[in-house]
């Protein structure tokens, strides 16, 4: 269910949304996609990819979920794959666990794991190299992705951290609008200590059943991506109508809107592309570029079932 119309008026901060050549597009761990992606303390990126083998060299079988550290800025980034007993998973699709979303807090690594019934928190406090399990939320929050804010959450407006999801319990379902939850940064691990977005007048609820829209979007709200953009500040959500190459940017003051839309397109003219993630540290604060990651199937003889990325310009709006 996707109309030409965006559910949003036009952003009055950003004027146009400007991608480079679909040629430049740098492709690598070709064969693996999902890529939900955090900017850690130590300077790296860290992503997780599905149902694939990871960068060069590649796993010797296939994973569901598995783990990887980025190296590097665009166009000279290395990938870096890390290996888990504790973190990695097996399964194909939705037989198969996957991260939605995930976040360096304080030098641990969190992240939402998918396709578990809604969706599970786990964490790292050694970089990727050993994993923890913990709550799964027991409504809606199927498909989470974290708000990520700078480096190690470093910039971020207040003391909680913020959590989105379509809101049903799938990945593979689109729904009519977007959850929004909090919790204190330091209880991230703790389910009873989150609160629920009810109102667009930030009113909060420990009660997920009051939940109200962060976003609304009927029918086309699925896989998402949240960041802070410090040059503009503004909120960005890439949000997915499916995983047909329908997708939107939008933006707001505040975590919870109000939004206007920045970018929106029934076809990218890129196939079955999905997956679509804003890496912070490639976020340019003096200037127009940020890099969008993603990932899709073959089009025109490209394969983009692959870790994607392509330059995009966000041009500010004149000063009024």
């Amino acid at each position: 269910m996707i109309s030409g119309k965006p559910p949003y008026p036009k952003s009055p901060v950003i004027a146009d949304a400007v991608f480079a050549p679909a040629s430049s597009i740098i492709r690598e761990a070709v064969g693996s996609d999902n890529w939900p992606i955090t900017w850690a303390d130590d300077g790296h990126l860290y992503t997780s990819y599905g149902d694939g083998w990871g960068f060069e060299p590649v796993t010797e079988r296939k994973l569901s979920l598995g783990f990887a550290r980025v190296e590097g800025m665009p166009g000279a980034f290395r990938g870096v794959n890390l290996r888990t007993d504790s973190g990695e998973r097996e399964g194909d699709g939705p037989a198969g666990p996957k991260t939605s979303g995930m976040l360096c807090l304080g030098g641990v690594l969190y992240a939402v794991v998918r396709n578990v019934a809604n969706s599970q928190i786990i964490w790292s406090e050694d970089h990727g190299r050993t994993w923890e399990w913990g709550f799964r939320f027991e409504e809606s929050f199927g498909c989470p992705g974290f708000l990520n804010f700078g480096k190690d959450y470093a910039g971020a407006r207040d003391g909680y951290v913020y959590l989105y999801s379509s809101d049903g319990p799938s990945a593979y379902e689109a729904y009519d609008q977007i959850a929004l939850a909090r919790v204190p940064r330091e209880q991230i691990r703790q389910r009873g200590a989150y609160e629920f977005l009810v109102s667009s007048e930030a009113v909060w609820s420990a009660d997920i059943a009051r939940r109200g829209p962060a976003f609304s979007y009927p029918g086309n709200c699925q896989r998402l991506d949240v960041v802070h953009h410090p040059g503009l500040r503004r909120y960005l959500l890439l949000l997915g109508y499916g995983q047909r190459g329908a997708w939107g940017i939008f933006d707001a003051p505040e975590p919870w809107g109000p939004w206007t839309t920045v970018f929106h397109t029934d076809d990218w003219g890129l196939g079955d592309t999905h997956g679509y993630r804003l890496p912070s540290k490639w976020i340019d604060e003096r200037g127009e570029a940020v890099h969008v990651v993603f990932s899709g199937r073959t089009h025109e003889g490209v394969e983009y079932d692959a870790f994607c990325v392509r330059k995009l310009t966000l041009r500010p709006a004149a000063a009024t």
